[in-house]
């Protein structure tokens, strides 16, 4: 097995960082990761020298990156071949999240142009951050961002096909992350096999793109034919919560629980360290004033029949933070998401050390909540869903 070189080119993707500090400080780690390549902006001698990404600049460092990459003894050419990916969750140990990778067809994505599109993505695509995906790609010449999909797998065939493959033989790759999660890759060669799971996955109706939306439309907007793709059976993947930081508002204590009170039931004041609600409409606000609060959203402050708005993420958007802190878009700056890789503790020092006035929890978006959203061709509220865990970034590339 590879798993050393595993080990020294795979890194978390890039969009799982808070800070480029963070990405800065994880290659100074690890100098061999793949983040050399996909955050070249990061990979500096000091935290000072960090420019702006997407640069000409960055680009051509990534460029060079990749080829030092490519013709090191760490990375080897195969052609022709799917691959199973496993992770194993300590979380849940007894449901290992088990895939088949491959280059999925940009013809099949659903857009307006293509309404009978098989692939369906469940967010709006914004220009520039599928530009700086594509500039990189085309600056490389290679594909190392992984989409993820969901796939329903009703009969449960396509689960047990997977599993029975990773059984017969040992992984070509296996690495433990900074999680601990497990992931282990096994390269499918064999034409037999290969035309298994081609038939296994045409007779699925349809796919979800779970994560990575923007890295699917940057092939797209090259004009490539495929993209790089994993898809997973539903029900072994996890979603797990994201969450909010709000900075400072101009609401006072007195003016913020009338505001609340018409489009939330208060449960009041919660006796617990950090409240990271599990149950769907529950909600948790911290402020140092009031400490941790539980809301729930009142009947007529969302439509029940529509998947995306009953998503608790796009109930806070418009009840919490467009009505009550008056930040209508989620795009401003008072506004930060925070994925799960910070818990609800860390948010409330967030708060308590004066980096943020409120912190807002949300429980995990539940995949039948997922599944309805994409098949009644809604968007999902932004930053709402965090699948988790996630593909390794670098352990399968794409040379075009």
């Amino acid at each position: 097995m590879n798993s050393e070189a595993a080990a020294r080119i795979s890194a978390p993707n890039y969009d799982e960082f808070q800070s480029d500090q963070e990405i800065w400080e994880a290659l100074k780690a690890n100098p061999t990761s793949v983040l050399r390549v996909t955050m070249a902006h990061c990979d500096t001698a000091a935290p000072a020298d960090i420019e702006a990404g997407d640069t000409e600049a960055s680009l051509a460092r990534a460029r060079v990156n990749m080829d030092e990459l490519i013709s090191s003894d760490l990375t080897r050419e195969v052609r022709d071949v799917l691959w199973v990916y496993e992770i194993l969750d300590p979380r849940r140990p007894d449901t290992p999240q088990i895939g088949l990778g491959g280059m999925a067809r940009t013809a099949q994505i659903r857009t307006e142009a293509t309404p009978a599109g098989t692939i369906i993505r469940n967010e709006g695509i914004r220009e520039p951050k599928s530009r700086g995906r594509a500039d990189l790609i085309a600056a490389t010449n290679a594909i190392v961002g992984t989409v993820n999909n969901a796939v329903d797998d009703a009969s449960g065939v396509i689960h047990a096909a997977l599993e029975t493959h990773a059984a017969s033989t040992a992984p070509d790759l296996e690495v433990t992350d900074n999680h601990d999660n497990r992931h282990r890759v096994w390269i499918v060669d064999d034409r037999g096999a290969i035309g298994h799971f081609r038939q296994l996955f045409s007779e699925e109706p349809q796919a979800y793109v779970a994560d990575g939306n923007h890295r699917s439309a940057a092939a797209t907007m090259l004009g490539y034919d495929t993209f790089l793709a994993v898809f997973f059976p539903a029900a072994t993947m996890g979603i797990y919560p994201y969450n909010r930081l709000v900075s400072e508002t101009e609401n006072s204590v007195s003016e913020l629980s009338a505001a609340l009170a018409k489009k939330f039931e208060i449960g009041g004041t919660l006796e617990t360290d950090a409240y990271q609600p599990t149950e769907t409409h529950s909600i948790g606000l911290y402020s140092p004033e009031q400490g941790w609060m539980q809301l729930r959203p009142i009947p007529g402050t969302f439509d029940p029949g529509n998947a995306g708005e009953a998503i608790d993420a796009d109930i806070v958007q418009r009840n919490l933070f467009a009505d009550v802190f008056g930040i209508g878009d989620e795009g401003d700056p008072r506004l930060t998401f925070v994925g799960n890789n910070k818990d609800a503790t860390w948010l409330q020092a967030a708060v308590d050390e004066g980096r943020a006035a409120y912190a807002v929890t949300l429980p995990a978006v539940t995949m039948t909540q997922f599944i309805e959203v994409c098949r009644q061709n809604r968007h999902m509220p932004p930053k709402s869903t965090w699948f988790e865990p996630k593909i390794r970034s670098g352990l399968v590339m794409a040379m075009l």
